[in-house]
């Protein structure tokens, strides 16, 4: 929130969609690094991680010329894993109800 203020600060106004390309990049961070869809906690350390990890698919796929739609594609389906992931993790330990 400060960092938006003071980056906005000097203009006088600001853009209200200006971080919007970055919202899947960090709900999938958040995925990635643990944090349960399904409610519960997360650790900061593991988010960490995640976006590490969205940032090496991502530059990977720039590295390999691959399209922007493609690559929000792959990060759409990098989520997709890890909501899976995370359910058959929760049936496990609730003893597969």
């Amino acid at each position: 929130m400060a960092a938006g203020a003071v980056g906005g600060g000097p203009h006088a106004a600001g853009a209200a969609q200006a971080g919007e390309p970055l919202l899947l990049d960090s709900i999938a961070a958040v995925f990635i690094g643990g944090a349960s869809f399904f409610g519960g906690s997360g650790k900061i350390f593991g988010t960490v991680i995640g976006a590490l990890v969205i940032a090496v698919i991502q530059f990977g796929l720039v590295f390999v010329d691959v399209e922007p739609f493609w690559q929000f594609l792959a990060v759409g389906v990098v989520i997709i894993v890890a909501v899976f992931v995370d359910q058959s993790r929760t049936r496990v330990s609730n003893g597969g109800k």
